[in-house]
């Protein structure tokens, strides 16, 4: 397929990439030309816009940092939709707002195009191994039409439902893990205290009830004080703060949540937004008066 890609951030650059490997032909937008570098010399093209990679494409999928970043990129001036030619389908990888998804939809359909909603859990490592899971939401034809590619960057994709279902679904999956992550950077906070080798507590728990992909993916990272993103702070913010405004025009009450958005806001506070989710374990040392070094 002829594939406009827009966004090759922490995620991003790996996903197109496994889209070249398979054989499509992908004309790349990003805010940072040097971070398209590698795609470029794998044989994609340069786009100086997000219209322009758009431009008679198969396929024009995004993966960027917010929604009014997803915005600008389908609906602005010079985004997807204002393509001389319009590409078949949009698709937003991001996570973002399900309103907007469903504003894209319809904005897409005003000019005959597709749109899907889909986006990802697997962290960095989930993308460049190919096997992130996919959430995916838009009408049977449109997500018909982007399978092909999404089967190329991920292992599990399953279809929700109309627009804005991908992101919907995106947010139950943020609402699970940020207790699960709270309740990680604890449990490394109490096996120090007590005195126990970090190490061992986790061969102890990973393989019983507590076992998560929190656990197995992070806190080995977390030990070896490599606190640098699979998944922004700041992006994470983002999805809870999108997740509450969610809950409460449906109005749901969730606590945990709103818990997590306090403490990933002292860490924000801390100068810890680019790093990654699970540098949340400095906030609940420093909470402890124990900063970690």
């Amino acid at each position: 397929m002829e594939i406009g890609w827009i966004g090759t951030g922490v995620m991003g650059a790996s996903m197109a990439g496994h889209l070249l490997g398979a054989g499509h032909r992908l004309r790349v937008f990003t805010r940072t030309p040097s971070k398209a570098a590698g795609l470029l010399e794998r044989g994609a093209l340069w786009a100086d816009s997000p219209a322009a990679a758009a431009e008679g494409a198969d396929l024009a999928i995004s993966i960027v940092g917010m929604p009014e970043d997803v915005e600008e990129v389908h609906l602005g001036t010079r985004g997807t939709l204002a393509a001389t030619s319009a590409p078949k389908v949009v698709v937003d990888m991001t996570t973002s707002s399900p309103a907007l998804a469903v504003r894209i939809a319809e904005a897409a359909a005003d000019r005959g195009v597709g749109a899907v909603d889909a986006p990802v859990s697997g962290g960095d490592v989930g993308a460049r191994e190919a096997r992130l899971s996919i959430m995916v939401g838009g009408a049977d034809a449109a997500v018909a039409a982007a399978r092909p590619a999404f089967e190329c960057m991920g292992r599990t994709v399953v279809h929700q439902g109309p627009p804005g279902s991908g992101q919907h679904t995106k947010m139950v999956n943020q609402i699970a893990i940020a207790s699960t992550m709270v309740g990680m950077c604890e449990g490394l906070r109490y096996a120090e205290d007590a005195g126990l080798d970090p190490k061992q507590v986790l061969e102890s728990i990973s393989g019983g009830a507590a076992g998560s992909w929190t656990l197995t993916n992070l806190a080995p990272r977390v030990l070896r004080s490599d606190l640098e993103p699979g998944f922004r702070i700041d992006h994470f913010l983002k999805d809870l703060r999108i997740a509450l405004s969610e809950a409460e025009r449906m109005n749901l009450d969730l606590p945990g949540v709103r818990l997590a958005r306090e403490l990933y806001e002292h860490a924000v506070a801390a100068g810890l937004a680019e790093k990654g989710t699970h540098a949340l374990v400095d906030v609940v040392a420093t909470r402890n008066g124990r900063p970690r070094a």
